[in-house]
Order: structure tokens, then C-alpha cells, then sequence
């Protein structure tokens, strides 16, 4: 079951992903057409320059639109283990289908809403159908589905009368016909599911504690890959929230701050809920990349061995700017999670309690990620969002996290970046030399033999092993991994933060070779 967890909490990332940057690009053209920003920048009121933002801005807004789409297309691409394209067509196939059989439900009972009363009781247009707005679920729900019933059936054999539709065709259909019962059970079973959500989401968006709660729970899962899961599950369901925002509904923090932050911006009365809905995104995210990474690092640093500081600048210099610039935590994190998992439960319980200022401070700065850029876009270029208060909550995160560290490192004589033992210097990454990288990383798990199955995730290479004691962890380590370590049996972890994608496609091409 955790291992299924992993898998899907991974696959929501291709569609975060795709939103983050995509979301920039929507914010900063929100920004410059916002009636404040054309009065502070008079060239921003040039025809000319609104309709290419303004044009940008529609196009952009097309992804924002589609989400449940998205997390269709993603989920199944991630959880199937064979036929990923044929996986992804069947799971648009799959979600149309769960819309169109929905709306027929709700018109068989009657349950069908006026156009002006469907806000209120969960129902809209999506693509054309009017049917629940199961959001992000109803994509995910359509993108397990077809996973499953491309891995199940890919290879399915039919009578001869029959055997053009079998194969890679059948698929498609079998999550088709799928979804139909799905179709018909979820408006029963929603209404139950709705109030589950709502119960449990007072824990996590109480006025005082709820943030602390959140973050401390969010960096808690970090080693177990299952922090996307729970930021998903605020951000696209009734646990983050349902609110009413121009007589419109919106299910989740995420999409009320779509609303808030791109359509109405700082000077409608609705941008009085920013600081509530943007502390569970990027408010709280920046404090972690902007303040908390850098006080570790240069703690680390710090704290280093004489004879090894210039060689741990370079190391410390990039898990940092990695956070800062793109929003990448883990190689850091990983840097200490295992030779001090105590350590670890400090850092992610000060994350969560030096959080909680973040509701008394009115900071209005979105969106999902936590980057400088983030900070550029949303903090200065947006009014009213009280930047200078989340820098000096920053600061104040940074000397406690800073001395926290160093004496806890110095105290515990920890072997941190800097304080290993004969450090020596690799060089394979930073020359982009991947592929003696990928020889590397083979040689150390025991060669091409000893591997199941290659995954990844945002930062780490994830591999299933036939014997994990074939494994040389050091020279695994050898190949420039910032971390390595073993989840369970036969299954290792090796982290290589931004890098992790170029180096999965290197160890694929070297396992194909003869």
C-alpha cells in the first residue's frame, strides 16, 4: 500500500509541474494588467501591450481550466506500468465519460440545477458538460482507472470475430465501460465523501494551529514521498476549504486562489481571504527556501572541517540555490535525514511552529511554489500583500534554524556536508557527464542484473533491487548522490536532486546496452 502511495503521490507532479511554471506566467501577466499596475506604469496602458498580456493571459489560463484534465492525463501516465500513452488516451476517454454519465444521473433524478443555482449545490460546465465538480478528483479517479486497465488488459486476446478491437484497443474500452458504474455511484457516494473532508479540515485549517499542523505534517512525509499526496488533497478538495467568491463557488485552496490572485487581484474585497489561502502555499513554502535552506547551509558550512570547507561550499552552494531558485528542498533535507533523524523531527517541528505567525502577519503573497522568482512576481510586483512582514518573519526563522543547527551539528558531532571523513571531490555532475554517472550507480547496485525496476521522482531515482545486498552504498555515493538510502527491502532511494531526470534517462540507455 505505501509503495502504491509513493507511486501516486509522484504522479500528481507532472501536473504540478506544468502548473508552477505555467502559473508564473499567468501571474505576471495578471499583475501587469491589474488596474494598479497600469496607474503605477503608464506604458502598461498601452492597447498594444494589454492585448499581448491580456491574450497570454487567456491562453495561460486554458491549463487552470483543464486541471481535473491534467491530473487525468498524470495519474495515469505515472501509475501505469506498461503502455503510457495508451494509459493517457484512455484516461481523457475515461473523464469525458465520468462527466457525460454524471450529468445523466443528475437529469434521470431530477437533480440537474438552474444555470444560476448550480454554483451552490457542486454542480458546473466542464468542457461542455454540465455535471459535478469533482475537480481534480474526477481527473484522478479517470486516470487510476485507465492505469489499471491498460496494465490489466493491454494484452487482452479475443475471439477471432472480434480481435481488431483486442490488444492495445481494448484498453480504451474497458475504462469506458468502467467508468460508467463509477459514473453512477459517485453522485451517491459524494455527498458522504464531502462531509468526511469537511470534518477532517478543521485540523488543518484552524485559525491558530492549523497552518503549523500543515507544515509540520508536510515536511514530516517528505522521506516517505507522500507530501504531495497531502498538499493535493488541500488544494483540490473540500479539505482545503469550499468558498463562495462572486456567487461562485470554488472546492479547494488552490483553486480559490486561482480566482483571488489571477481574476480579481489586491483592490476586489475578495483579496481579504489572500492571506488565509496563500499561507498554505507559497507564504509557507518561502519561509522554508528563502529562509530556513540558507540558515542550514551556512550552518553547515560553518560548522564544516577546515580541510574540507572549500570542497563543502560548492555542495552546500547548490542544495541551497536548488531551494531558493527551484524550489527543490530535498537534497538538503536528505543531506542530514539519516545520519540525524532526530534531527530531522526538530527541523520538520520548527518548520510547523514557526509557521503559525503567518496568521497574525496578513501576508498576501502567492502562488504554489516558493522561489525568489515567486517572490518577485507575487510579493513585489502585486500590492497589498505585505511582503516586508513575511521577510522579517524569514529572518527570524533563519537565526533559529541557523543556531539550531550548528549546535545541535557541533553538539552531536554530526556528519553533515563538510564533516565526512575523507571527503572527496566529484565532479561528474557538475561537468553534466551523465553518463559515467549512470555507470556509477550501476556498478554500485550490483550491475545490470540486480535491477527490477527504474523510477523517479521530482529529485530521487527510486529502483527496485532482485538483492539489496549486492549493493555498494558507497560507491554508489561515488556517482554525486546527495543521498541514499533504503525505504524498505530491496528498494533504494538515490537522490539527485535537479539532475535526477537527466541521469534516469542515462541509466535507462545504459541498461538497454547489450
Amino acid at each position: 500500500m505505501k509503495d502504491g502511495i509513493q507511486k501516486f503521490g509522484r504522479s500528481l507532479l507532472l501536473p504540478i509541474g506544468v502548473m508552477a511554471p505555467i502559473g508564473m506566467v499567468m501571474g505576471l501577466t495578471g499583475a501587469l494588467t491589474q488596474s494598479y499596475m497600469i496607474d503605477h506604469v503608464s506604458w502598461l496602458g498601452n492597447s498594444t501591450v494589454q492585448a499581448i498580456l491580456t491574450s497570454l493571459q487567456t491562453i495561460t489560463g486554458i491549463v487552470f481550466d483543464n486541471i481535473p484534465l491534467l491530473f487525468a492525463m498524470g495519474v495515469a501516465y505515472g501509475m501505469s506500468k506498461v503502455d503510457k500513452g495508451i494509459s493517457v488516451f484512455s484516461a481523457v476517454l475515461g473523464y469525458v465519460t465520468l462527466l457525460v454519465v454524471v450529468n445523466v444521473y443528475l437529469t434521470l433524478t431530477g437533480s440537474l440545477a438552474d444555470e444560476e443555482t448550480m454554483a451552490e449545490v457542486g454542480q458546473g460546465v466542464v468542457l461542455g458538460i454540465q455535471t459535478l465538480k469533482l475537480d481534480a478528483a474526477g481527473g484522478i479517479i479517470a486516470g487510476l482507472v485507465a492505469a489499471y486497465c491498460t496494465d490489466k488488459f493491454y494484452k487482452t486476446e479475443l475471439p477471432l470475430a472480434f480481435a481488431f478491437f483486442g490488444g492495445k484497443k481494448f484498453p480504451p474500452m474497458a475504462t469506458f465501460f468502467f467508468m460508467i458504474p463509477i459514473g453512477l455511484f459517485i453522485p451517491v457516494i459524494w455527498g458522504l465523501f464531502t462531509r468526511f473532508l469537511l470534518f477532517i479540515s478543521p485540523v488543518f485549517l484552524n485559525d491558530v494551529f492549523g497552518v503549523g499542523a500543515y507544515w509540520f505534517a508536510h515536511r514530516a512525509l517528505i522521506p516517505f514521498g507522500l507530501h504531495h499526496v497531502l498538499a493535493s488533497i488541500l488544494r483540490f478538495t473540500e479539505a482545503g476549504g469550499v468558498y463562495m467568491i462572486d456567487g461562485q463557488q470554488y472546492i479547494g485552496i488552490l483553486n480559490a486562489t486561482n480566482k483571488v490572485l489571477f481574476d480579481l487581484g489586491p483592490d476586489n474585497p475578495a483579496w481579504s481571504m489572500a492571506p488565509d489561502l496563500f499561507k498554505y502555499l507559497a507564504s509557507g513554502q518561502m519561509l522554508t527556501t528563502l529562509f530556513r535552506v540558507p540558515a542550514i547551509g551556512l550552518a553547515m558550512y560553518h560548522t564544516a572541517f577546515k580541510d574540507n570547507k572549500k570542497l563543502a561550499k560548492g555542495a552546500i552552494l547548490t542544495v541551497v540555490l536548488t531551494a531558493f531558485l527551484g524550489n527543490i528542498t530535498e537534497p538538503l533535507e536528505f543531506s542530514f535525514l539519516f545520519i540525524a533523524p532526530q534531527l530531522f523531527i526538530v527541523y520538520a517541528v520548527l518548520c510547523g511552529v514557526m509557521t503559525i505567525p503567518l496568521n497574525f502577519l496578513n501576508v498576501g503573497i502567492g502562488y504554489i511554489r516558493g522561489t525568489i522568482f515567486d517572490f518577485g512576481i507575487f510579493g513585489l510586483m502585486y500590492e497589498n500583500t505585505n511582503w516586508l512582514n513575511l521577510v522579517l518573519l524569514g529572518l527570524v526563522n533563519f537565526v533559529v534554524f541557523y543556531f539550531v543547527f550548528k549546535y545541535a551539528i557541533k553538539k552531536f558531532n554530526l556528519e553533515t556536508l563538510g564533516r565526512e571523513k575523507g571527503l572527496k571531490s566529484n565532479t561528474l555532475l557538475a561537468e553534466k557527464k551523465y553518463d559515467e554517472v549512470a555507470g556509477v550507480v550501476l556498478a554500485g547496485l550490483g550491475g545490470k542484473q540486480n535491477i527490477k525496476n527504474i523510477d523517479n521522482c521530482v529529485s530521487r531515482l527510486r529502483i527496485d533491487l532482485k538483492d539489496q545486498e549486492q549493493v555498494d552504498v558507497e560507491a554508489v555515493k561515488g556517482s554525486g548522490a546527495s543521498g541514499v538510502f533504503f525505504p524498505q527491502k530491496n528498494h533504494i532511494h538515490i537522490v539527485f536532486g535537479p539532475y535526477v531526470e537527466f541521469v534516469r534517462n542515462a541509466v535507462d540507455d545504459e541498461m538497454k546496452k547489450e
